[in-house]
């Protein structure tokens, strides 16, 4: 397999003489959000960081997606923070695209450099700073962890794409991968964060239908999507948000491989509504 590659929003204006027309699509039970429109005008500053902007790619939704945030977060050279998350109780994934960053948390520093993967327990401090002269570029995934007595929350990992080998997936041998960060097994993550590498010509061969949210973020190549009733092309930099059961399968084209950085909600029982006791 060749070296991957990491996409990144682009920025920027697009000129006058661009057609208004699009991709973009938001139904009700899926979200296209195309590179071509992830643009200067629609990032957000955060608190208590410097150098930085961010596009808000997810965030928990009513009626929606409820389980996560996430975002694509440029930090210029030398920027960066101490305090970067203002809510107890959340965990957060980094998955660096381009540049470099220092993070240092537990009493211990760690380069992340394109591929670098890092899982931080909700309550552990820690801080980011932009190193050398390239802006660093990275996905920030945010979750409210659910704690399970008897379940003991894992601890800080920092993992690289490019040094993990793909797994094939089950009874599968024609090209459909996962690099996966987190155990399958392991009950303490509420949450996994994989890349799925499908290559040129290879699909999910049927419509996955199930509980788990998704965040996909097209890294690399580009293919077809199926969700829910429409059919609709992506590539690198663009990015799907599919709410609970929404139909979906693919299949990679171009060249090259077709990879995206996924996030999917695991592990736990689905919430009940408390309902009152009624006395008789």
């Amino acid at each position: 397999m060749t070296k991957p590659t990491y996409a990144h929003p682009i920025g920027g204006m697009p000129p006058q003489s661009q057609l208004m027309g699009g991709r973009a699509v938001f139904t009700e039970a899926y979200a296209l959000i195309p590179h071509g429109v992830q643009r200067e005008i629609v990032t957000s500053f955060l608190p208590h960081w410097e150098g930085a902007k961010f596009w808000v790619l997810a965030r928990p939704l009513s009626g929606f997606a409820e389980t996560f945030s996430q975002y694509a977060a440029e930090v210029a050279s030398g920027g960066g923070t101490t305090r970067p998350e203002a809510e107890p109780g959340v965990q957060s994934a980094l998955f660096l695209t381009h540049g470099a960053a220092l993070l240092q948390t537990g009493g211990e520093s760690h380069l992340l450099v394109p591929g670098s993967f890092v899982w931080i327990p909700p309550g552990q401090p820690w801080e980011l700073k932009s190193e050398g002269e390239d802006t660093a570029r990275f996905q920030w995934f945010r979750k409210r962890y659910i704690a399970v007595e008897g379940i003991e929350v894992p601890a800080f990992f920092h993992l690289n794409d490019q040094d993990l080998p793909p797994e094939p997936m089950p009874y599968e041998d024609t090209g459909w991968f996962t690099t996966r960060f987190m155990p399958p097994e392991a009950l303490g993550f509420d949450m996994h964060i994989t890349v799925v590498t499908l290559m040129p010509g290879t699909s999910i061969p049927f419509l996955e239908t199930h509980v788990m949210e998704h965040g996909l973020y097209v890294l690399q190549g580009k293919g077809v999507y199926q969700l829910n009733r429409d059919r609709v092309e992506v590539e690198a930099g663009d990015f799907m948000w599919l709410r609970a059961f929404c139909p979906q399968a693919c299949y990679a084209g171009g060249t090259e491989p077709f990879r995206y950085l996924l996030y999917k909600d695991v592990n736990r029982h689905a919430a009940l509504p408390r309902v009152p006791m009624i006395e008789t």
